[in-house]
C-alpha cells in the first residue's frame, strides 16, 4: 500500500539553543542568532527522521517544499521528493503555513522540523483535519507534538496504528499558553508528553541536594546549573541569583558566568575542570536536548557523563509515572554512551536508580540507507 509523507522544514528553528538565547522565533532573535555563531541544524535533523523513515519504509513517497523548506533535507537522506511548493520567505510562519496548506489534501501524514512556534503554524494550516507528527529541531518544544528526537520521528512515521489530540502548547510573554490540538501518532514511548508546571521544591528537599552537590565539586571546580526552578532553588540555597531558563555557571557556590553559551562553557571547561547538574523537564523527562542546546556534545564530553549529576524532588521524579528519561543531544554516539539508568538526586545522601531511555536503532544498519547503497 503506498505510503505519502508531507515535510516541511523551518531552516532556522533552534538557532538560539547553542548561543544561548530562550528560542528562535522572530527575525531580530534569528538575525541576533547568526551574530553569536548559531549554525542552522534544522535541516540535518530532518534528513536524520527522513533517513530513519525510508528504511523502515522504502515504499515512501515524499512531497515537500523547494529548497531548505524540505527538499534539501530529503535528498541528503537519499530521498528524491516530490516538489509541490516554492516558499517566498523560507523563514516567514506565513510560508510555513502556506506550504502546510500546499502539502495537506496530497499526504497521508505531514512531518514538520521546528519547535513549539512551528507547531502554531502548523496548527492554524492544518487545524486537526490530518495526522502530524514533529521532527524536534526548535529549542523549548514544550508541546506533545514532537518525536523525542528525529530517528523516533522517521520510526513512528513508518509504523503507527492509532491517534490522540496533543496540545499544542508555546511560551507567551514568559507564560505557557496552550494554542490547540493536533492529531499526532499514539506512540507514547516516541512521541513526548506535554512539559508541566513545577509543583514547587520544598527548603528540606531543596536543602539536601545543594548539600549533596556540594560535596561533589571540589573547591575551584565549576558546576554548570542547567536550567530549571530545582536548579535555580539550589543556587539560591548558595546565595547566588541564576536565571530560571538559562545554563549557569558557579565557581565555589558564587556565580562565576550567566546564561551562557556553548562556545563560552567550552572554554570555561577547557581551562578548569567541571560537574554539570540537571534536573528533567516536568511531564516530559528530558534530561537534554529541550532549552539547553548551550550543553553541547563538545562540552559534555569534555565535561565527561561521569561528572554529570541529576538532580530532583521526589515530587518530580513520580509525576514522570514511570516514564524514563530521555536524552536528545543530537550526537547519536553520544547518547548511547549515557547509563541505562542514572542516580536522580532528591536530597542529601539520598538517591533514586531511574531509567534512561536509549534508541538503540540506527539508520546504517539498514540495507536500505544511502550511505550504504553508495559503499555497496
Amino acid at each position: 500500500m503506498s505510503f505519502t509523507v508531507g515535510l516541511v522544514v523551518n531552516p532556522v528553528a533552534g538557532v538560539g539553543g547553542r548561543v544561548g538565547l530562550k528560542g528562535s522565533d522572530g527575525a531580530e532573535v534569528q538575525e541576533r542568532a547568526f551574530a553569536l555563531g548559531a549554525v542552522p541544524q534544522a535541516a540535518e535533523r530532518a534528513s536524520v527522521a527522513l533517513a530513519e523513515l525510508r528504511a523502515r519504509r522504502p515504499d515512501v513517497s515524499v512531497l515537500t517544499v523547494a529548497g531548505a523548506m524540505g527538499e534539501a533535507a530529503a535528498r541528503a537522506a537519499g530521498i528524491v521528493p516530490e516538489v509541490v511548493f516554492a516558499a517566498a520567505d523560507p523563514t516567514s510562519a506565513a510560508d510555513t503555513i502556506a506550504a502546510a496548506r500546499a502539502l495537506a489534501p496530497q499526504v497521508d501524514l505531514l512531518l514538520f522540523a521546528g519547535g513549539d512556534g512551528t507547531a502554531r503554524d502548523v496548527l492554524e494550516a492544518v487545524g486537526d483535519a490530518l495526522p502530524v507528527l514533529g521532527i524536534p529541531t526548535g529549542v523549548k518544544m514544550h508541546s506533545a507534538v514532537f518525536a523525542v528526537n528525529p530517528r523516533a520521528a522517521g520510526e513512528v512515521a513508518a509504523d503507527y496504528s492509532r491517534l490522540r489530540d496533543a496540545e499544542v502548547v508555546d511560551r507567551v510573554d514568559g507564560s505557557p499558553r496552550l494554542f490547540g490540538h493536533l492529531r499526532v501518532p499514539d506512540v507514547p514511548a516516541r512521541v513526548q508528553q506535554r512539559k508541566t508546571g513545577s509543583s514547587g521544591v520544598t527548603p528540606d528537599a531543596v536543602s539536601g541536594i545543594a548539600a549533596e552537590l556540594g560535596s561533589l565539586v571540589a573547591p575551584g571546580e565549576l558546576l554548570i546549573l542547567g536550567p530549571g526552578t530545582t536548579t535555580r532553588a539550589v543556587a539560591a540555597v548558595w546565595g547566588a541569583d541564576v536565571p530560571v531558563l538559562g545554563v549557569n555557571v558557579l565557581q565555589d557556590t558564587k556565580l562565576l558566568a550567566a546564561d551562557v553559551t556553548a562556545d563560552q562553557l567550552l572554554k570555561l571547561v577547557a581551562e578548569t575542570p567541571a560537574h554539570i547538574a540537571l534536573t528533567p523537564i516536568g511531564g516530559q523527562g528530558f534530561l537534554l536536548g529541550r532549552g539547553n542546546q548551550q550543553l553541547s556534545p563538545e562540552v559534555l564530553r569534555a565535561v565527561g557523563l561521569e561528572r554529570l549529576h541529576v538532580v530532583a524532588t521526589e515530587a518530580k521524579v513520580v509525576a514522570l509515572g514511570g516514564r524514563p528519561l530521555l536524552v536528545d543531544t543530537g550526537d547519536d554516539a553520544l547518547d548511547r554512551a549515557f547509563p541505562r539508568y542514572v542516580r536522580v538526586g532528591t536530597g542529601w545522601r539520598r538517591t533514586i536508580l531511574y531509567p534512561l531511555n536509549h534508541f538503540p536503532s540506527h539508520p546504517l544498519n539498514h540495507p536500505n540507507h544511502p550511505l550504504n547503497e553508495r559503499q555497496s
